[in-house]
């Protein structure tokens, strides 16, 4: 039975996992900084699709976290790199921003509103009633429907925000067609990742704070699932799902240890 001693590479998500509210969660410095010292190959993933990678490396070294821009995994990118094994130099509308705008053009896709291949819906500040007419023309007229990511609210200091689910599902109940989701809790997210990274299922872990994408997708994935306790998950949270992580941590401090914690199990009633 695999236990965290085989685990060689490592997948983390970043918000309620390695930072909150742009403030690094104590031992996230740390694991950084042993996983780079000692050569182990780790990515950090996140459904946000605004930001580049270089951006998010900016922004992490801000709060005081060194993550180098080529080991961020967005779900822009992700998204980029299915487009580009379905369609080869395809064309596409986008809703969204700068994040997933160039890794569609760094992965050789042409942005147009003339009679694109594929609509893609990523997160943006910036919604317009335009642009979303004009994605539910298209996909009426035959375009296929992406979107990088389910989450239909994001956290921000003033309360939650419309995010890329609230506008895929306004889009979707105009066309009747569901978009193909490309990030969390797809597990194709966590395998592009893998590609990335030259790494294994079988000696990966991922580590989230969500049951509903990290640990679900972690799980399909085949990787070694780690649930902490920093973000929206807590054990009252575990216990409404069929599945179970292989361990749940307090944080990611409790990865410095030595020795793993095995999953609480729940009550049976």
């Amino acid at each position: 039975m695999r236990t965290r001693a085989d685990i060689e590479c490592w997948l983390t998500d970043m918000d309620g996992v390695l930072v909150h509210e742009n403030r690094p969660i104590p031992g996230a410095a740390e694991l950084l900084e042993q996983w780079r010292d000692t050569g182990t190959p780790f990515l950090v993933l996140t459904n946000n699709s605004i930001f580049t990678p270089r951006d998010l490396s900016a922004r992490l070294r801000a709060s005081g976290l060194v993550v180098p821009e080529e080991a961020i995994w967005t779900s822009a990118l992700a998204t980029a790199d299915f487009l580009k094994s379905q369609t080869p130099g395809g064309t596409a509308f986008v809703i969204g921003e700068a994040g997933l705008t160039t890794a569609l053009h760094e992965a050789g896709f042409i942005m147009t509103e003339t009679d694109p291949d594929y609509v893609v819906v990523g997160e943006t500040r910036n919604y317009s009633f335009e642009a979303i007419t004009k994605a539910i023309r298209f996909i009426g007229a035959g375009a296929r429907f992406i979107a990088t990511n389910p989450d239909a609210t994001g956290p921000s200091t003033d309360g939650v925000l419309p995010a890329t689910g609230a506008i895929s599902a306004l889009i979707t109940k105009a066309t009747g067609m569901e978009p193909y989701v490309v990030g969390k809790p797809n597990p194709m997210m966590f395998r592009s990742a893998l590609n990335r990274i030259g790494a294994h299922s079988e000696n990966t872990g991922m580590i989230g704070d969500r049951m509903d994408t990290d640990v679900v997708a972690g799980i399909e994935a085949g990787l070694h699932t780690v649930l902490v306790l920093t973000g929206i998950s807590d054990q009252t949270e575990i216990r409404r799902y069929p599945f179970r992580p292989d361990e749940v941590l307090d944080s990611v401090a409790d990865l410095l240890a030595s020795e793993p914690i095995e999953a609480e199990e729940p009550d049976i009633l």
